[in-house]
Formats: structure tokens, sequence, C-alpha cells
């Protein structure tokens, strides 16, 4: 994907306490920057979260999760984590995120989310005017 096809792109600086004994980011803190950048892209499609959608009575949990990791982030580097929501389901999100640095895309991700009634732990459908603040703050591909 280009990094112009994301309406979300959050900058950060790779921190001391991320990378590992190799000197490069440890794995698992590139889904530690996706989260990052869900906050922000929540916050870019004017549903703050967990507060937007308690309003809703109900949540987003992560039910997958892949990652390809191109390239190594190391301490210092200036890095972009763009986030799109690439497809809304009756009651699910995929989203897509990847890492950049510099003009070097380094990781990408895909990241399943279900909408839950937290009282019954059971998929609900995402509302409308969730589904509105999405699709007002990019395009998305109709559920099939």
């Amino acid at each position: 994907m280009a990094r112009s096809d994301f309406r979300c792109i959050h900058p950060m600086r790779v921190r001391w306490s991320e990378v590992d004994k190799q000197g490069v980011v440890f794995n698992a803190n590139y889904l530690t920057y996706c989260d990052v950048g869900m906050g922000e892209y929540w916050r870019g499609a004017g549903q703050t979260h967990p507060g937007g959608l308690v309003q809703y009575a109900h949540d987003l949990y992560m039910v997958k999760t892949t990652v390809e990791y191109r390239a190594s982030a190391l301490y210092d580097d200036m890095l972009n984590i763009c986030m799109r929501c690439a497809r809304i389901g009756r009651s699910s999100l995929q989203m897509v995120g990847e890492i950049w640095r510099g003009e070097e895309m380094i990781t990408s991700a895909e990241l399943i989310y279900v909408y839950v009634d937290p009282a019954t732990k059971r998929s609900a459908p995402v509302p409308d005017n969730l589904r509105s603040a999405v699709r007002r703050f990019e395009v998305i591909t109709p559920a099939t």
C-alpha cells in the first residue's frame, strides 16, 4: 500500500526501552505501535477509545493479528505509524497498519476486531453511527 492511502499517520520515535539486546525493536513492540496507531485512528475519526465506544455500551475485542516484518527499527529511529480501516463487516472491523521509517515500509499488520457486548461476550452488529464515523474518515470497501 502507498503511505498516501492512509488517513491516520502518527509519528513516533523509538525509545530505548523498546530495543532488545541486539539493538533492534523487540518484535512485540510493533503491536504496541499499532495499538498507539489505533488510538490515534479513533481520535481522528472522532471516536476516542474506549470512551467513545462506551456510549454504545459495547467494545471492540481484537481476535486476530498478523504481522510481517521486513526490516528492523533501531533506537532513536523516527517512525510513522499508519492505520486504516480496510473493511467493516456485520460485527467486525479489518484494520491495516504499516510502520514506515522514512520512505521504507518496515512492518505491516492486519488487525481484526469484533464488536462485542461485554455483558454477554457475544458479537453484536457495528452500530450505524460508528460505521458512519469511520466512513466519513475514509473510504471503506463495503461488506460482502
